[in-house]
């Protein structure tokens, strides 16, 4: 079964059903941190193991997952992404008092600088977050990019990966406490759809210019870590500032719109030959 569009419906199938087994408990609690996170972490796997399935039905192998990394380079863009678009956005709440700073949220230990603990976040915390990161990153971009790029458009195979990862993260949006606190429900869901999709811009450009999932899991490692524990933690909220920081406020889906755009006007650098061909297991 060498179909592109037969490997998407079984990953699909797969990735939906795991993933309810553990969307359930969570929303009966309406608490992501049940089973202090490991229910989360679970869920984060289920794209994962649905497209290790799915090659394993479909042609008997991992191979073209995009196991091996190959591009140091497109790596290290990875890493420092999330910086360069999130940094703006909370440029902008501190300095027009959307929000308020506090470096001390870095000291993560007693007797750390606020430097040294932000070092050890970008460092240790990024290592920990590539661990559920890498999960859903072998979905995601290990299959679903690849294989929609083989029957569609660069832009169609953004749009497409982004819509639908948008839509695994709603049922614990709507179901349970994944969401902006002092802003409705309906404006996270806009705002965090939006970021998503602009982000599969950028997921699947690295992917398919690297043939490997790691960038993009890189970059989802250092996207949870510096928007959440280094941006969101040295942000001192007020009434206003949940509507424009953090992943369910408009200023990432902005900036982050920015970058796509930019890349998409540059997706003709992408060489067609390598589209769908990761590198071999």
């Amino acid at each position: 079964m060498d179909n592109p569009k037969t490997k998407i419906a079984i990953f699909l199938a797969l990735t939906f059903v795991l993933s309810a087994a553990t969307w359930v408990p969570i929303i009966r609690a309406g608490d992501l941190g049940l089973g202090g996170g490991l229910y989360v972490l679970a869920t984060m796997w289920c794209p994962g193991v649905a497209a290790i399935l799915t090659r394993l039905i479909t042609q008997r192998n991992l191979r073209g997952m995009g196991w091996i990394p190959r591009t140091p380079g497109i790596l290290g863009s990875a890493y420092v992404l999330p910086v360069l678009y999130a940094a703006p956005v909370y440029l902008i709440a501190w300095g027009s008092g959307l929000g308020g700073f506090d470096s001390g949220k870095w000291v993560i230990e007693p007797g750390l600088t606020p430097i040294t603990g932000l070092l050890l976040l970008a460092s240790l915390g990024a290592l920990t977050g590539l661990v559920s990161a890498t999960g859903e990153e072998i979905g995601w971009r290990g299959l679903l990019v690849p294989e929609l790029a083989k029957v569609t458009s660069f832009r169609n195979t953004a749009i497409i990966s982004g819509v639908i990862w948008a839509l695994w993260h709603m049922p614990l949006m709507i179901g349970a406490n994944y969401h902006g606190e002092g802003t409705p429900i309906a404006y996270s869901l806009l705002c965090f759809g939006a970021m998503v999709v602009a982000l599969s811009f950028v997921m699947a450009w690295i992917t398919l210019k690297s043939r490997s999932f790691w960038p993009a899991a890189l970059l989802h490692a250092t996207h949870n870590l510096f928007v959440q524990a280094v941006f969101d933690g040295a942000t001192i909220e007020n009434e206003s500032t949940n509507w424009w920081t953090g992943e369910f406020g408009a200023g990432l889906a902005i900036t982050i719109s920015v970058v796509a755009f930019v890349l998409l006007r540059s997706s003709k650098r992408i060489d067609r030959r390598n589209i769908g061909a990761p590198a071999a297991a």
